[in-house]
């Protein structure tokens, strides 16, 4: 492999889900502008391009956010039974005032108007082509040397009113972007018990779905 093809493989490699590593430390704005620019170029169903980037520093925002998202936390806690209880404790959430900034990515149906080239007949197309902005943001991020977290802890129309998103633009993610002391080699879920890492060899099909032998119950 090249060493340009060798690079990429290894950012994606070590993307990781960053929660505790936070260091707060500022992100220089042209470092800032590099990553965003990245999730801007993502590929988009009829180029409709349907994503926005709220860029959140503010302090007091950011903690009315993480009480927000502590309270959602208990109320999955709540709902598990006392083994999977005892295992989530453990795990951290989001480092939402630990980290640099916020970045929330938002989606909306409506952009690239009526007739969106690619999306007549899956509508949910769209809402792709903003995932993939985040995951390009997050590679980006990596690649820069930067720790970011996806937090899903929270209610859509909450965070829409804490920073005046329009009714009908959807609130796809809060990414906690920031400085990291350094990146874990194990992601977090893994370390702590609560899932493994699936085998590429049981998501590969060929030609129709199989069911797997080891799947199978």
């Amino acid at each position: 492999m090249s060493a340009l093809t060798t690079a990429l493989y290894d950012v994606i490699e070590r993307r990781r889900d960053v929660r505790a590593e936070f260091t707060g430390s500022p992100v220089a704005d042209d470092v800032l502008m590099r990553v965003l620019g990245a999730a801007h170029r993502a590929p988009s169903v009829g180029l409709s391009q349907p994503w926005d980037f709220v860029v959140v520093r503010d302090t007091a925002t950011r903690r009315v956010f993480r009480d927000h998202v502590a309270h959602e936390r208990d109320t999955f806690a709540a709902s598990l039974p006392p083994e999977r209880r005892s295992t989530f404790d453990r795990i951290k959430v989001e480092g939402i005032c630990e980290s640099s900034l916020g970045i929330v990515v938002t989606h909306s149906q409506s952009r690239g108007g009526q007739h969106v080239l690619g999306r007549h007949a899956i509508a949910d197309a769209g809402l792709y082509s903003t995932v993939l902005a985040i995951q390009n943001l997050w590679l980006a991020a990596t690649a820069e040397g930067l720790g970011l977290g996806w937090v899903s802890f929270y209610r859509e129309d909450f965070l829409q009113g804490l920073l005046g998103i329009p009714d009908d633009v959807r609130p796809v993610a809060w990414l906690c972007l920031g400085t990291v002391s350094h990146l874990a080699t194990v992601p977090d879920l893994e370390r702590h018990g609560w899932r493994s890492r699936r085998p590429l060899a049981d998501a590969i099909h060929h030609d129709t779905w199989q069911m797997k032998e080891r799947n199978r119950a």
